[in-house]
């Protein structure tokens, strides 16, 4: 977990339980800023400890936060869930960024797309590396579905979220399974 502090004037933030873990979202009044993956296998004390050190004055749910929730609860228990409705908040993201996402966004259930796609489907075919970037910058994982996008050739690659690769293999394998 990152140890920066973030602006909280008007965050919420909830919890949602898997097999694996506590994990959490964050939101803003515009939508859905942060989600931290069940991976790290945190206790829910210990989630909650490093959500209060984070955004210490988001101490209750919203509407958008408790949607989110429920539907990456419902994703980690195997069921295909559509994250389309839930709002995002993407406002600290560079436009590129917000091209890149807007891809991987569009990227199928049980599909995968190399970074090479990804650059070439927003109209900049030489910008993969750029692409492995924004991935690494996402801080929206499941919901912008970066474990969905692999190396060349379909190598497992550059997962940040906790559990690194080993943690983007299962997600895929649960999807394509």
């Amino acid at each position: 977990m990152n140890k920066r502090r973030i602006s909280t004037a008007g965050k919420y933030r909830a919890l949602f339980e898997t097999s694996f873990g506590s994990g959490a979202v964050v939101a803003s009044e515009a939508g859905v800023l942060e989600v931290f993956l069940p991976f790290g296998g945190e206790e829910k004390g210990e989630l909650l400890t490093q959500l209060t050190d984070l955004y210490p004055l988001a101490l209750g749910e919203n509407r958008v936060t408790r949607e989110a929730a429920d539907l990456l609860q419902r994703y980690f228990a195997g069921e295909r869930v559509e994250f389309s409705p839930v709002p995002l908040d993407l406002a600290g993201c560079t436009p590129f960024q917000n091209a890149v996402y807007g891809v991987v966004a569009a990227i199928p259930y049980g599909a995968v797309r190399t970074y090479g796609e990804v650059a070439a489907l927003m109209g900049s075919p030489t910008a993969a590396r750029g692409v492995g970037s924004a991935m690494a910058a996402n801080r929206l994982p499941i919901i912008i579905p970066c474990h969905r996008v692999v190396g060349a050739a379909g190598a497992l690659t550059g997962y940040s979220a906790p559990g690194g690769v080993a943690s983007k293999k299962w997600l895929l394998t649960m999807e394509q399974g």
